[in-house]
């Protein structure tokens, strides 16, 4: 599949478009905080109940996903792959996605809702945004280099977005 430009904002909006519930975590989730960052990818915490993965299924399809990994074969994913706490690595017409169930120590969409704030898409569709102190605790949780490198750059964002 030929990828085009990364834009997370048709993704969202696909989503959105579909009612699926979900937590936006991750480079973009800091973009949208104010961090001075680029990211390739929108990794989200979607909900794993029955109607949700229904939801998220018409709109992964809407946006003609396949697994990464599995390129040229174009296999997609499935209400058992949606239903598990692992991650799903798309690719779409919009870019890569990424979905995960849970995250650090098995926290899932009804946790990290609880420290997600509803952010206006437009003025009838909003979502949720990881607060940048849990998305802090999720890098720092996950110790991967290139969450290790971002870590500096999310405190400062923080420290930033608390003076003002």
């Amino acid at each position: 599949m030929p990828t085009q430009t990364f834009d997370f904002r048709k993704i969202l909006r696909v989503l959105l478009a579909h009612r699926v519930n979900f937590v936006v975590i991750g480079g973009v989730a800091a973009v949208l905080h104010g961090a001075p960052l680029n990211t390739r990818d929108l990794d989200i915490v979607h909900a794993r109940d029955k109607e949700n993965i229904h939801r998220l299924l018409a709109a992964l399809a809407d946006l003609d996903a396949v697994y990464r990994e599995h390129l040229p074969r174009r296999i997609r994913p499935t209400v058992s792959h949606l239903a598990s706490s692992g991650h799903q690595l798309l690719q779409t017409k919009f870019g890569s996605l990424d979905l995960l169930g849970t995250v650090s120590d098995e926290r899932d969409y009804n946790e990290l809702v609880k420290h997600s704030k509803l952010v206006n898409f437009t003025k009838r569709r909003k979502f949720h945004l990881l607060n940048l102190d849990m998305l802090i605790a999720v890098k720092e949780k996950a110790g991967r280099p290139k969450d290790k490198a971002v870590l500096p750059l999310l405190r400062s964002t923080l420290d930033e977005n608390a003076n003002q």
